[in-house]
């Protein structure tokens, strides 16, 4: 709302480096593809726009993300990832790269590792810290659901990192990005209800799991909501909707 602060931040946008892929196929950490000092180092911080930023997507921005994949792996085959909360982030990143079982593995090494009997995290020398503790529960969620604006609607990724162990569950009350909760139900890695509450006039383009699509889409007064030809549907601040898979 404030034009003149907004040129300002766009005007030193404009001179920041684009993304660049490196020699070994990695997203480069900085703006020169310098040989990495430290190649498991426990900091991964240049793959923040893959999460918790959007600039990195597998449906977006594929060889980017296939780019950010090779520094992760990377990171991890060197080593890293031996705090709490630096596995928690390796969690949360495996979430947005759709790889159940690297993310469902990560959590395991977290839980083994770095995780006191009473579930509180732990890091070197035995202290509690909770951004472990706060990383591996959104890790669990998004490997659930998954949420990020996008210039005309809201996308949601359903079950995109689900791991096989969790093939059927359930999750209720989960606020997403746009302003509706979802309500949603799962069996043999498929989605067999789905309910979505409005908090706001919003429009939502959903993704299901691979080898599913929306069939239809229902408020629960009965009223039948049309995909616009983005893909989008529009909801009504309010209300609540059914949604069917095929």
């Amino acid at each position: 709302q404030d034009a003149a602060f907004l040129k300002q931040v766009e005007d030193a946008r404009a001179k920041l480096p684009p993304f660049a892929i490196g020699k070994l196929g990695q997203l480069q950490e900085w703006q020169r593809d310098y040989d990495e000092a430290e190649p498991g180092h426990r900091h991964i911080s240049h793959l923040w726009a893959l999460f918790p930023g959007t600039q990195i997507s597998l449906e977006h921005t594929p060889d980017l993300a296939k780019a950010a994949k090779v520094s992760l792996e990377r990171r991890l085959s060197f080593g890293g990832g031996q705090t709490g909360w630096s596995r928690a982030w390796a969690v949360n990143y495996w979430d947005h790269l759709h790889d159940g079982k690297q993310a469902y593995d990560s959590l395991q090494v977290m839980i083994r590792q770095s995780t006191f009997p009473n579930l509180m995290d732990t890091h070197p020398p035995g202290l509690f810290q909770i951004d472990g503790n706060l990383g591996a529960a959104n890790g669990m969620l998004e490997a659930l659901i998954q949420s990020r604006w996008m210039p005309e609607f809201t996308e949601v990724e359903l079950l995109p990192a689900l791991p096989e162990q969790w093939s059927e569950g359930s999750i209720e009350g989960v606020h997403v990005r746009g302003g509706a909760i979802v309500d949603l139900r799962w069996k043999a890695g498929k989605i067999v209800s789905m309910e979505i509450h409005a908090e706001s006039d919003e429009a939502f383009r959903l993704f299901p799991p691979q080898g599913q699509a929306v069939a239809c889409i229902r408020s629960l007064a009965g009223e039948l909501v049309s995909v616009g030809n983005d893909g989008a549907i529009r909801v009504n601040k309010g209300m609540s909707y059914a949604v069917e898979f095929r």
